[in-house]
């Protein structure tokens, strides 16, 4: 299990960056989607951004915004990634396409494959995304998709390994799994999380 993807997400300070590298994640994330107590500005996540090592995925979080609005942020932000977590349709894909991108595509829907919209890797969320509310994994009912994906959605340190090995996940995403009150991340935390996904 020690190839588990991790990605962080939610980050809003220099604190939660450093912890989130020291414990070896894959991807971090800076939402801009408005309404979040994790919401941060473009300038912050550039900053922050910059304190990541090469080799590490940065992403930009947004949800139900227009597309001009999260090719902007973006840029200015200076992230690698964009994660959509909405109704955006295969139009969005193709436009945020570009040179070094990686785009990702969060559903709480039934998704057979990876990359039916154009996304390079698809974020499973639970049912009511936000809620720290998990997907039940065990469930005959769960199908996991073909592909590069990643699991999220009440995921913590005490079930992720379980949820790795139930699902198959190629990677897993976690944010108030990760935190101490609501939007306060815990650098324990992360590294008990980063550590239980890959069954150390």
């Amino acid at each position: 299990m020690t190839d588990v993807f991790i990605k962080i997400c939610g980050l809003r300070t220099a604190r939660d960056v450093e912890a989130a590298v020291e414990a070896g994640a894959d991807a971090v994330g800076f939402v801009f989607a408005p309404g979040s107590p994790r919401t941060v500005d473009a300038a912050t996540a550039r900053a922050l951004a910059r304190r990541v090592p090469a080799g590490i995925l940065t992403v930009g979080v947004f949800r139900g915004q227009p597309v001009a609005e999260v090719g902007r942020l973006a840029e200015e932000s200076g992230v690698l990634a964009v994660q959509l977590h909405g109704d955006e349709g295969p139009e969005y894909y193709e436009e945020l396409r570009a040179p070094g991108r990686t785009l990702i595509r969060a559903t709480a829907e039934h998704v057979r494959r990876c990359g039916e919209l154009g996304e390079d890797l698809l974020l499973l969320d639970a049912p009511d995304p936000g809620s720290g509310k998990p997907w039940n994994w065990g469930s005959a009912e769960f199908t996991a998709p073909e592909g590069r994906w990643l699991l999220a959605g009440g995921l913590t340190p005490a079930n992720v390994r379980e949820a790795v090995r139930a699902t198959g996940a190629w990677g897993v995403d976690v944010s108030s799994g990760v935190e101490r009150e609501r939007g306060v991340k815990s650098p324990e935390l992360i590294r008990a999380f980063a550590d239980a996904a890959r069954g150390l």
